[in-house]
């Protein structure tokens, strides 16, 4: 298969690790919206959520909490946004399941999942350096 995200939880491609356990899988996003922005991913293949077993959905859900609240306390945000686009027509970039945290703070509106998006745009792309630093203060 040729799906960018099963090559990263097969270690085909280097990305920035914040949590695994045997059903998911979370780094950062190389192209974040806000510091410590992250994606969780199921890692058996699923393009749409409803295409996932309910195992795999439960244990991605699970796993969003969890990366949230390390985000959270981590990073010192007070939110964080939490969504997924199910489907290229809903603004899906990459054809597997994922789930996006973008820590939040009151001075980003509080709008709606990619509010901060369309308002500010993307914060500069991070050197691999300072990804490599961020995974490592998140890690767990």
């Amino acid at each position: 298969m040729d799906c960018l995200f099963c090559k990263i939880v097969s270690g085909e491609i280097k990305s920035n690790k914040i949590y695994e356990d045997e059903l998911t899988y979370a780094f950062l996003d190389i192209f974040p919206v806000t510091k410590g922005h992250t994606l969780v991913i199921p890692k058996k293949h699923a393009q749409h959520i409803e295409e996932m077993d309910d195992d795999s959905t439960s244990a991605l859900l699970i796993s969003a909490k969890k990366v949230s609240e390390r985000i959270r306390n981590t990073l010192n945000y007070p939110a964080t946004t939490v969504g997924i686009n199910n489907g290229p027509e809903a603004g899906q970039e990459i054809g597997h399941v994922h789930i996006h945290i973008i820590p939040r703070k009151e001075s980003e509106d509080g709008g709606g999942p990619f509010s901060i998006v369309l308002a500010n745009g993307r914060i500069d792309k991070p050197t691999e350096e300072e990804l490599d630093e961020l995974s490592d203060q998140l890690k767990f």
